[in-house]
């Protein structure tokens, strides 16, 4: 079985793989406090939880975006599963031309997202994962990374607005019945996310110009369906679209 761990700024996506198939998946808060004892015991509830045997786990890839926990996550793995973990970076097999000036600083999410939507499309696309920040992702027709883009994530944008508009009260992130809100709570809702999804269409929009033909435009992230749903460019969701990655980039690395 493979455990594999998406460690984003917020929250930490883990999935356990047995071949291709995703038995469980779990979403859990990205802690930077947190000991590999913490992290381990919470696993292993998780899997007990679950049904599964965490005896079972005979491997762990790793992605972050969160450098100070990869010590935390090496030592966790090896003393919880007994595996060392594979971590996504440079030098890894992705099979995938990485064309951004300095490959080094596209984000390991960045690169796995490219890699799994490319793997499961062969086409050319644009990847918005709807995270901490949403980020878009162009690849070309001969599976290349070519770049993108990195917008501040819908809950830093909530957030600010809370925190410097006094009288505006906190409201559910979810879709009004109305663009036109007749009610404050409607107008900020309507506010965001309509203004989302116009950022979304109008940055897909202006880089199938760039690129010269029609992308497919792939969304994940845990706010993906809300987007995706009024959006008028993402043409399907996939929630799992980073542990799939994972899973690829561990095969061809194993």
């Amino acid at each position: 079985m493979l455990l594999a761990i998406d460690v984003g700024n917020t929250n930490t996506v883990l999935g356990a793989y047995e071949g291709t198939r995703l038995r469980h998946h779990w979403r859990i808060e990205t802690s930077q406090t947190r000991t590999s004892d913490e992290y381990g015991i919470l696993l292993r509830q998780l899997f007990g939880a679950a049904g599964l045997d965490p005896s079972r786990v005979d491997a762990v890839v790793v992605s972050s975006v969160v450098p100070p926990l990869a010590f935390t996550l090496e030592q966790m793995a090896v003393r919880y599963f007994e595996r060392k973990p594979l971590f996504v970076g440079p030098g890894m097999k992705t099979g995938m031309p990485i064309l951004y000036e300095n490959p080094r600083e596209v984000g390991a999410d960045r690169v796995v997202n490219a890699v799994a939507a490319y793997e499961r499309w062969r086409q050319g696309l644009v990847v918005v994962d709807f995270g901490t920040a949403t980020t878009f992702d162009a690849i070309s027709t001969k599976g290349e990374y070519l770049g993108g883009a990195i917008c501040p994530g819908i809950g830093i944008s909530m957030e600010a607005l809370f925190r410097s508009a006094s009288k505006l009260p906190r409201v559910e992130f979810i879709k009004p019945a109305s663009v036109i809100g007749r009610n404050t709570v409607a107008s900020i809702q309507a506010g965001l996310v309509y203004g989302y999804v116009g950022l979304v269409d109008g940055i897909c929009a202006r880089m199938a110009e760039e690129l010269g033909f029609s992308p497919k435009i792939v969304a994940t992230g845990g706010l993906a369906p809300l987007i995706a749903g009024a959006s008028k460019a993402i043409s399907e969701v996939d929630e799992h679209l980073t542990l799939d990655g994972l899973r690829i980039l561990y095969e061809r690395n194993r």
